[in-house]
């Protein structure tokens, strides 16, 4: 008679972890690719229109959000690279670190790390993030971003509704 080999549960208690790691690499793959498809396919700031409020163009950004310090000379790069470097390594660890039961914020770090580390690769690798997704509203247009970005931002948005939950059961609880 088969007996099936004894299970110590460490294989499930790994699941939690693959599944967001997994989610984060996604991330890196699908943005490293539509970056590369949209710097080779396009030319600088050349737009495509996709509905009324939103083009594919591409963009170089030297700088951080919002192309913030983008003309800075250079120095920002290895400032961006390091504090990148620095962020996605905090959130791997975070995201180990997490229990099974912290599924949403596992979800929203995961969704932050992916964003971060397919900029960093941008970064280290060009010197800049390249861009391609602009949002606008007749003439006011939004600055271009790449589904790293939009990553951050889902995973950020995520995050302080979470953390807004969070503070808004703790006050009931106290009362």
């Amino acid at each position: 008679m088969y007996t099936a080999p004894e299970n110590n549960g460490s294989s499930l208690k790994l699941m939690p972890h693959f599944l967001r790691y997994t989610i984060a690499v996604v991330i890196v793959i699908l943005d490293q690719i539509t970056k590369i498809w949209a710097d080779r396919s396009l030319e600088m700031y050349e737009q495509f229109p996709i509905t009324g409020f939103f083009n594919i163009t591409k963009a170089y950004n030297y700088g951080a959000a919002f192309s913030f310090l983008d003309n800075e000379g250079g120095w920002q790069r290895w400032f961006f690279t390091a504090i990148s470097l620095i962020v996605s390594i905090v959130l791997a660890v975070w995201l180990f670190r997490m229990t099974k039961a912290e599924r949403w914020l596992s979800l929203s770090i995961a969704l932050i790390l992916g964003g971060a580390v397919g900029n960093l690769i941008d970064r280290m690798w060009y010197g800049y993030v390249v861009d391609f997704i602009q949002v606008y509203w007749n003439n006011s247009y939004f600055p271009s971003f790449n589904i790293a970005d939009a990553a951050i931002s889902c995973g950020t948005a995520l995050l302080l509704v979470l953390t807004l939950l969070e503070k808004k059961e703790e006050s009931e609880a106290q009362h």
